[in-house]
């Protein structure tokens, strides 16, 4: 038979499996990634990249898309290096001629041949 302290041991252990230790957020367009730092049962800490995107069905309802990498403390070293090597690749050797794409939607904006002519130029300070 266990003991009530053993129990209470393991639930506070899957507490803390369960909890985000610290988290941060990167909004960029239509996506969001979060960066969580998550313990294992053991109380080793891991990483979980989540990259969450906004999709709309045809009846104009939403979910959200969500990818995630599970990345543990043994394997810190060679993701970081890696990481850095293909982001300074990607810098040095992109076409220049090539616009980066975006996830950020285009606006056009369309000027009627009387628009700006009872407007004027202001500053920020004239306001």
């Amino acid at each position: 038979m266990e003991s009530v302290e053993n129990n209470e041991e393991k639930k506070k252990a899957e507490e803390r499996f369960r909890q985000e230790i610290y988290s941060n957020v990167i909004r960029a367009g239509k996506r969001t990634y979060f960066f969580d730092v998550k313990s294992t049962r053991n109380n080793e800490y891991y990483l979980t990249i989540t990259e969450s995107k906004k999709k709309y069905t045809d009846k104009g309802q939403f979910h959200y898309e969500k990818h995630k990498v599970f990345l543990y403390q043994e394997d810190f070293d060679k993701f970081s290096e890696s990481l850095e090597d293909v982001i300074r690749y990607i810098r040095e050797n992109q076409p220049a001629e090539e616009p980066v794409e975006s996830d950020e939607e285009e606006v056009e904006v369309k000027q009627n041949e009387d628009s700006g002519k009872d407007y004027k130029n202001l500053d920020f300070e004239d306001i």
